[in-house]
């Protein structure tokens, strides 16, 4: 195991390292389509936001959940561990100045997402039994006519869900559960996989139900804790803030227990650990976004514009923030371990609590929805009969990533993830030109409520 996590870490360190054009490539594709697109994820936000409200949908449209099942579902995938151990883990190799990386990912993040999901719910097929099926591997191959692209992409993305979708999440909980209350891992594997087993064999329609309950809940109670402990160190915050904008471009020192970090370290981790986070620019939120109820694929591609926003702007800062102004990051710890000392430093005695439990509802909505992001790939590859074989795989993987150690599952959804998102990357960028007629072909004509 050792030699394979130490094999898998140079490959990740060489795919998002100073001499990749990964990074280079996922920012400037998002730099590309928000100069393309005229700023769409600040023109049209606001009408983004009366979208998710419900009030433009026609319940006679093709698809299987609404909007706001939609957007819960691809934000379920995307709000977990990557927002507190994420970040963590970010801070703790490139010190504050990561946060910066991951904004930018963030902010360009969202045009990505919006070409994505729009272009994968024009591709989008309809079964006879009115379930649907979407995603890079549809507009690699039926818009840029790359069906071996597109192939690729729902193998890596297959791959991929075992990682960032499977055991990134069990190891994630099972560890502090371990730590704090003594809970044997293996026993927490099984117990996550029986619940994510009961929901995941329904499909997508019983994944937006529970997303759409959890996620709201879990986002308001996490985001109101790290709010307190904020207040309470309020004279700290514009240090904080000085941390991640000095930092972005300046080597970090060693301080307590942080060993230092270079600017190429810096902006490795704050990009990498912010497309984990959000995963704008990997493709996989549209197969998620390309089931939503509508005939209209600007309005999901607008609706999945806000999920980037939501995680990584307003949640991933939150988390940052806490790290930094109690200055838990120069305690030498990483991954989920240093937001629970920095929740414990600013709330003493339920900080801990916060994000232990924080976790499990995080990581347990993130599972949900990639194993539905692993079964259309699976679909794409094998056809329909290979769905359910890969459902059961998933749920039997849980308790294998509960107790693996943590270096082996993050160096493995590292490399995972950029196999992923080079062939979107070429899919949003080559059909940006169809993006941009949808885009005009929509705002040209009115766009009333169908309700109030």
């Amino acid at each position: 195991m050792d030699e394979l996590t130490a094999l898998l870490d140079k490959a990740a360190g060489f795919l998002w390292g100073s001499w990749s054009p990964l990074i280079p490539f996922l920012l400037g594709v998002g730099l590309f389509l928000t100069i393309r697109y005229r700023l769409l994820q600040v023109r049209k936000f606001k009408h983004a936001l009366g979208l998710i409200s419900g009030r433009y949908e026609d319940p006679n449209d093709e698809g299987e959940i609404s909007h706001f099942q939609a957007l819960s579902a691809a934000l379920s995938a995307t709000v977990g561990t990557g927002n507190i151990a994420g970040v963590a883990t970010a801070i703790a190799a490139g010190g504050p100045g990561a946060i910066f990386w991951m904004w930018v990912t963030g902010a360009f993040g969202m045009v990505n997402k919006f070409a994505s999901a729009s272009l994968g719910l024009h591709f989008r097929v309809i079964h006879p039994d009115g379930t649907a099926s979407g995603g890079p591997m549809y507009y690699l191959e039926k818009g840029m006519k790359l069906k071996w692209l597109g192939w690729l992409f729902a193998f890596f993305a297959a791959l991929a869900s075992f990682g960032i979708g499977d055991m990134v999440q069990a190891n994630s909980v099972a560890k502090p559960l371990e730590e704090h209350l003594g809970i044997p891992s293996l026993a927490t594997g099984l117990v996550i996989a029986v619940l994510v087993g009961l929901v995941i064999i329904g499909g997508i329609k019983r994944i937006g139900k529970v997303a759409s309950r959890i996620v709201p809940f879990m986002c308001v109670v996490y985001v109101g804790a790290c709010i307190t402990i904020l207040l309470l160190h309020l004279d700290k915050i514009p240090a904080a803030f000085g941390l991640i904008f000095k930092h972005a471009f300046t080597p970090t020192s060693a301080a307590g227990g942080f060993l230092g970090a270079t600017v190429s370290l810096t902006i490795r981790h704050g990009v990498a650990r912010g497309l984990f986070s959000n995963e704008a620019g990997l493709g996989s939120a549209s197969i998620a976004h390309s089931a939503a109820r509508t005939k209209e694929p600007v309005r999901e591609g607008l609706v999945a514009m806000v999920g980037p926003f939501i995680d990584t702007l307003i949640i991933c800062t939150m988390t940052a923030l806490v790290i930094i102004s109690t200055r838990a990051w120069e305690s030498g710890l990483t991954s989920s371990p240093l937001s629970a000392h920095a929740f414990e430093l600013g709330i003493p005695y339920v900080g801990k609590w916060i994000v232990t439990f924080g976790l499990v509802f995080f990581a347990f909505s993130t599972m949900i929805s990639w194993s539905y992001y692993g079964d259309r790939c699976s679909e794409y590859i094998l056809g329909r009969k290979a769905i359910m074989p890969y459902r059961w795989l998933f749920v039997l993987c849980i308790p294998i990533g509960a107790m693996v150690k943590i270096d082996f599952v993050w160096h493995l959804t590292d490399v995972m993830n950029a196999f992923m998102a080079f062939p979107n990357l070429v899919g949003i960028l080559g059909l940006s030109g169809l993006a941009v007629k949808m885009i005009n072909d929509y705002f040209s004509r009115p766009q009333r409520p169908l309700r109030p």
